[in-house]
């Protein structure tokens, strides 16, 4: 058997006050299809993941949780018994220096809110892998893409690294590279966003499970 693998999947909420929240598109698509993927593979799968309207597999493990820090909890709180992981969510990268107790009326007068980014849930899970775990990232970039999918590689200690794009979001197409831990791009592959969840699966095998060193 390969092992049980954790992917993060959907978007994390920051709350400003109680109804209002910072977010992002992200479907939980992709994570969906890691997820069955996985499965066929032969993994078992824990899944962590943000508010979404797509149904997981029934043989997977969720956990479901809001914001990023209730994303990074559940995160460390798996990995520990997985052999590796696919970090497929988009957690907010922001939340504000205050959340309201109460809605926040509107006055007409402009309003200003303190942001504060949030932990970087792979850069941390980066930190506690052991030898014998790996990590898969994903990089949605706008400009200069391989060289800032390279430099978050290799902050999050990164074992590949999925590099798309935002025509990615919330669709059921994806146009992905792979990076593997040198910078080089070890695969190319455009397609449904199941069949782009397989080539995933397929190079995590060949180029991690395939290497002696997991």
């Amino acid at each position: 058997m390969p092992g049980k693998i954790l992917i993060t999947s959907g978007p994390t909420r920051q709350y400003l006050d109680p109804v209002r929240y910072l977010s992002n598109g992200s479907s939980g698509q992709m994570g969906q299809r890691l997820a069955q993927s996985a499965l066929d593979h032969g993994f078992d799968v824990v899944v962590v993941s943000g508010p979404v309207t797509v149904r997981y597999p029934k043989l997977c493990q969720l956990v479901s949780v809001v914001s990023t820090d209730e994303m990074l909890n559940a995160t460390i709180d798996h990995f520990d018994s997985c052999c590796g992981m696919i970090a497929a969510a988009a957690p907010c990268d922001y939340a504000p220096a205050v959340v309201a107790e109460d809605k926040i009326k509107k006055d007409g007068q402009r309003i200003q809110i303190d942001l504060l980014e949030t932990p970087d849930i792979l850069a941390k899970v980066g930190q506690l892998k052991r030898a014998n775990q790996w990590t898969v990232g994903f990089a949605l970039e706008t400009s200069d893409v391989h060289e800032r999918a390279f430099q978050k590689l290799k902050k999050k200690k990164c074992d590949l690294i999925v590099i798309n794009g935002p025509s990615a979001i919330d669709s059921d197409h994806n146009e992905i590279e792979m990076m593997d831990a040198t910078g080089f791009i070890v695969s190319k592959f455009a397609g449904t966003k199941k069949a782009v969840a397989n080539a995933i699966l397929q190079q995590v095998k060949k180029r991690l499970l395939g290497t002696g060193r997991f």
